[in-house]
């Protein structure tokens, strides 16, 4: 059910980044009149996007989110990052005043199959590799939301596609609405953003809502191998297909190999499963492995879904998504060889910004580590990586604003170094590490303390670690 946009109403956006100027554009050419507070200065905004703004017509608030702009609205409409507890969405509350996410905007109004996707991690290769397999077969795909396009954008010039293929955050699933993908796929489930939705419970339970529309024939393909998704709900008539190391998946992960079974009838002869090789791939990994076999599944469901077949095919076919592995090249700072320096591997995990991703970076790492962690806690628990940590790491190089409090946790258990710079603390890391070592950047945090983002964070990590591997055949040609 789509919400309707009645022209005239006033709706407020709160927050100017990429999702809040998409919102602008959508609505206003839905016919309404549009507002937008942001509580950051106006010359924090690209020069360019605030004369777009000026030219538009729309009324503009900085630095604050006043009563009088924001409460004087029919609807209001956060961005992703704009939590929903601040003061001024309260008293909007109190007012009656309908809070609507892009999600809910974009309710009803596609008209082509949609394959959403969340998790706490792994969503953006996923979401990706779906992208890349299904274009590969001549399906014109839109890729967006809480990556690269923002999600409402697919709607200035929807023609041109045939299938539309989302990543979605727990900012974005909480004021879902009616949103309602034919494929919603959750990978899996690890505390997250608990300084936001203050409770583990309450981060999964955004995470759920994109189930919680589905209708019979829909599709849900949730991560086998987690026990929090076990108890998922999914609605009459949504078929179930999950993915991972038992038996029971229907994308099995058997060493280098995913297992596929689609047939889902026992009364009729089922065929032997596909199977697909990442053996020579770089998806040949732990947690890719799984990111495969997860993306695999959607892929293979999606042709009987689709309004108009691929072109000059009715089917995606096995050999076809093959090559689509084969060729296909996961996101960066995401387990990112960097160097090979005197025997120790450099690892780029930049991306690795919650205890679950570190947790998988660790289980997935065969040889002894020497781990670059830390960072802006989001109130998790790190508690259950102590065994791990005495198990797989030989030394552990703390950066950033949790430093003090992993430094307490964990020592007697590992050596520990605390680093006040990402250049001191890869000194201090090839300063222990031996041949046979990985030094692995996965900080468990988010990067906000020390950098512009986990991207800046990887770039830089990944600088230090050229430039030592520079110095390094320096002194080795000068002796």
């Amino acid at each position: 059910m789509s919400i309707p946009l009645t022209p005239g109403k006033r709706g407020v956006v709160l927050g100017c980044g990429a999702a809040g100027l998409s919102v602008v554009r959508f609505l206003l050419a839905h016919g309404q009149e549009v507002a937008l507070s942001d509580r950051g200065p106006a010359e924090a905004l690209d020069p360019g996007q605030l004369e777009a703004l000026e030219q538009l017509g729309v009324a503009l608030e900085w630095g604050e989110h006043s009563r009088g702009f924001v409460l004087e609205s029919d609807y209001i409409v956060p961005s992703p990052g704009v939590p929903l507890d601040i003061p001024i969405l309260q008293a909007a509350a109190a007012r009656n005043i309908p809070l609507l996410g892009e999600l809910a905007l974009a309710a009803g109004r596609f008209q082509l199959p949609v394959i959403a996707i969340t998790g706490s991690n792994g969503k953006t290769t996923v979401t990706e590799l779906v992208g890349e397999l299904l274009a590969a077969q001549g399906i014109r795909t839109f890729v967006g939301g809480n990556i690269g396009t923002p999600l409402l954008d697919f709607f200035v010039d929807p023609g041109g596609y045939q299938a539309v293929v989302l990543e979605l955050s727990s900012f974005q699933l909480e004021l879902a609405g009616d949103f309602r993908p034919e494929i919603a796929m959750i990978l899996n489930i690890s505390p997250d953003h608990l300084d936001r939705h203050h409770s583990l419970e309450a981060y999964m339970g955004a995470k759920l809502k994109l189930l919680a529309k589905q209708q019979p024939g829909d599709i849900a393909i949730l991560g086998g191998d987690d026990s929090r998704l076990d108890q998922a709900g999914t609605a009459p008539g949504v078929a179930l297909y999950r993915f991972g190391h038992g038996a029971t998946s229907e994308a099995r992960v058997c060493g280098d190999i995913i297992e596929l079974t689609l047939e889902r009838d026992a009364a009729r002869s089922v065929p032997p499963p596909e199977r697909y090789r990442l053996e020579q791939t770089s998806l040949a990994t732990a947690v890719n492995r799984l990111n495969a076999a997860a993306a695999l599944l959607a892929v293979r469901l999606l042709p009987p879904l689709l309004r108009t077949p691929a072109a000059g095919a009715t089917d995606i076919g096995p050999e076809a998504v093959q090559l689509g592995l084969a060729g296909f090249q996961p996101p960066p700072h995401r387990m990112a060889e960097v160097a090979m320096i005197d025997g120790v591997r450099y690892i780029n995990d930049s991306k690795a910004t919650n205890v679950g991703a570190l947790q998988a970076a660790l289980a997935g790492s065969e040889q002894p580590l020497i781990l670059i962690a830390g960072g802006r806690d989001k109130d998790s628990d790190f508690r259950p990586l102590a065994e791990l940590l005495a198990s797989r790491v030989r030394h552990l190089v703390l950066i950033g604003e949790a430093a003090a409090k992993l430094a307490a946790l964990f020592r007697g258990r590992l050596a520990i170094s605390q680093a006040s710079s990402m250049e001191e603390a890869v000194a201090l890391a090839s300063g222990v590490a031996a041949p046979g070592d990985c030094v692995l950047l996965a900080p468990g945090c988010a990067s906000f303390d020390m950098f512009q983002g986990y991207g800046h964070r990887g770039e830089v990590f990944s600088r230090c670690v050229l430039q030592l591997k520079q110095e390094t055949e320096t002194a080795k040609e000068g002796r």
